[in-house]
Parts: structure tokens; sequence; C-alpha cells
């Protein structure tokens, strides 16, 4: 595992931390942080960082507080605060 692969999986735990904490710009920084990393060494996010982050506005999604889960026609549709949407396919 790279140095920089460690790196984006300590900032996901970190800005984790801070979203429960109720810390959102904190989180948002680390998250924004993460993105940076991985464009800079040429890496995908991990699935999980990708499916709670906002691409918008860099904010670490948590469903229920400050994003809104919907199904829909095979798709979970994850709604932000900003009014961004990011649908993922599930099998039911």
């Amino acid at each position: 595992m790279s140095i920089a692969r460690e790196r984006i999986d300590r900032l996901e735990a970190l800005a984790k931390e801070a979203a429960t904490a109720n810390e959102d710009e904190r989180a948002r920084e680390y998250v924004a942080l993460a993105r940076r990393i991985a464009e800079r060494n040429r890496l995908r996010l991990p699935r999980s960082f990708e499916r709670f982050t906002c691409d918008r506005c860099d904010r670490y999604l948590r469903p229920g507080r400050n994003a809104r889960v919907r199904l829909q026609d095979g798709h979970v549709v994850l709604t932000c605060e900003c009014g961004a949407h990011h649908r993922y396919p599930y099998r039911p």
C-alpha cells in the first residue's frame, strides 16, 4: 500500500469522526485534502469514500442528517443539502 493510499484512508476516518462530532467544516477540509492527494497521485478514492462525499461541495454525507436517501427504479438516490444528486445502482 502506498503512502498516498494510507493518507487517503486516514483522512476518510478523520472526516467520518469530524462529521459525527458535528464539525462539518473540518470534515469538508479532510474530504478536499483527500481528493487533492488522490488527483495528484492518480489514485481512485475508495468506494465508501466516493459514496459518502458530495462532489459539488466536498461535504461528508450522513444519511438522515445532511443527506436524503431515496430508492427509485433500481437506484439509490442521495441528495446533499447543496442540491447535488448522486445515483448508485442496487439489486433488489
